[in-house]
């Protein structure tokens, strides 16, 4: 299954947090954030993964979930080893 739009921003915004210190919470302004987000902070929210539907701090299970974001973004962002640039196919 691939990940919807409503996926894409809720990973987007759990990338913003700090994954170096759980001290340090992320306020979504609903007057000049985007849409997207401000919907995706709700729905966050509402899976328990934050504190506040505007943002607040991750909960355990945020922060636990926002360290498996960093890992995949640090994977897919990584340049070394990639087969596909080695072998050339497509």
């Amino acid at each position: 299954m691939p990940f919807s739009e409503d996926h894409l921003s809720e990973l987007n915004l759990l990338a913003l947090f700090d994954d170096s210190s759980s001290q340090e919470g992320i306020k979504v302004h609903q007057h000049s954030a985007e849409p997207t987000m401000v919907a995706a902070a709700e729905r966050l929210h509402r899976k328990g993964l934050i504190t506040q539907k505007d943002g607040g701090y991750l909960t355990p299970l945020g922060t636990e979930t926002a360290e498996h974001v960093q890992k995949a973004l640090s994977v897919l962002t990584s340049r070394t080893n990639d087969p596909v640039s080695e072998t050339g196919a497509h």
